[in-house]
């Protein structure tokens, strides 16, 4: 079977489902300093498995995509000023706080 005739999201999966269990590759990867030394590794496996993905293809498609991000810390979502999506969600309160829910109940019937 050609495996560069499945989609790209296959063959990321197929990717994804063969790191499960090999100690070297995630190592590697967790020792990677950056993004660009992870998608280094990752077109590595890629090409042992002849799967054919390109780093504009492992830097597109989840799950591979999230990993990429995490590895470098950026936000995919900025909303409001500028803070980054994580930072928001740390503060102490929810977005539902009790003046919030307070607003909401004078709706109500």
């Amino acid at each position: 079977m050609d495996l560069q005739k499945l989609s790209v999201k296959e063959r990321i999966q197929l990717l994804v489902e063969s790191l499960d269990g090999q100690e070297n590759t995630n190592e590697a990867l967790s020792n990677c300093e950056n993004s660009e030394a992870m998608l280094d590794v990752l077109l590595d496996a890629s090409a042992r498995l002849r799967l054919g993905l390109t780093k504009n293809d492992l830097m597109r498609t989840p799950p591979i995509r999230d990993w990429i991000w995490w590895k470098n810390k950026q936000a995919l979502v900025m909303v409001g000023d500028g803070t980054l999506r994580h930072q928001q969600d740390s503060s102490g309160k929810t977005r539902w706080d009790s003046w919030t829910i307070s607003f909401f109940k004078l709706f109500r019937r």
